[in-house]
């Protein structure tokens, strides 16, 4: 029988303060898990996603996926409020729209930041977590990816790479450190967020009666995708998750 309570889970969400992030905070905790709510600089924003969740220790928690130093301060945190990480979804990143043509912005040092953040920085958070996810026992991470990593249509270049990189990461986390850590990648297309400058609703409607489904993806849809993973997937591992309603066929 598939159990859907994850009380007693502990879940670590980066990126939570809005868009996908915030949506899988909720789904988590109306699950039962308590929820740390991961945010980069905007407090105010992850108050109120907190504010939102049913009282069970959930708690904020600020850090800068691209500094190393700020991931060790958010894992020793952690170790000391609870001890363990059950869950880890890596869903902080950035990107900005540039034309695949235009190699005149993005340079070279523009090129090495996008793939740090978006594929170093949950490196990063993996690595200095997995002593908390080893002491789980029965651990799930899940990085919140892109088809961009296998369509190579994305917001930039870059982009496309980081996540390219990312679900290489995956497997390679998946074979190294089962079966006490799952990994998977959840993979969208546009979602119905703030997340790429200039994309509005009437794009992505527009976008969407172009996909099979015919309907905007929305974060809902990926938390739940995320949800599932935990709950429901139970011998999935390294593998890679699409919630695109078939944007990528």
């Amino acid at each position: 029988m598939i159990d859907n309570n994850l009380s007693g889970k502990i879940a670590f969400v980066t990126g939570a303060s809005n868009g996908i992030g915030a949506e899988t905070a909720r789904q988590l905790a109306n699950a039962g898990s308590t929820v740390i709510i991961g945010y980069h600089s905007n407090q105010k924003r992850a108050q109120i996603v907190l504010d939102s969740l049913e009282t069970n220790d959930h708690c904020i928690l600020q850090l800068d996926i691209s500094d190393r130093h700020s991931v060790a301060e958010a894992a020793s945190r952690i170790t000391r409020l609870f001890g363990k990480l059950d869950i880890l979804v890596n869903s902080a990143g950035a990107t900005k729209p540039i034309a695949h043509s235009d190699l005149d912005t993005l340079d070279e040092a523009l090129f090495d930041d996008i793939l740090s953040l978006n594929a170093g920085g949950p490196f990063s958070v993996i690595r200095q977590h997995m002593p908390l996810l080893m002491v789980s026992g029965e651990a799930v991470v899940i990085n919140v990816s892109s088809i961009s990593a296998f369509t190579g249509s994305g917001s930039n270049i870059a982009y496309c790479a980081a996540k390219a990189a990312l679900d290489t990461m995956t497997k390679s986390f998946a074979r190294a450190f089962g079966p006490k850590v799952r990994f998977l990648s959840v993979s969208p297309a546009a979602v119905a967020t703030q997340f790429v400058a200039g994309r509005d609703r009437k794009d992505l409607e527009v976008s969407a009666k172009l996909t099979p489904i015919k309907r905007v993806v929305e974060p809902e849809d990926i938390a739940l995708a995320v949800l599932g993973c935990v709950t429901h997937l139970r011998t999935a591992t390294g593998t890679n998750i699409v919630v695109d309603g078939g944007r990528h066929l």
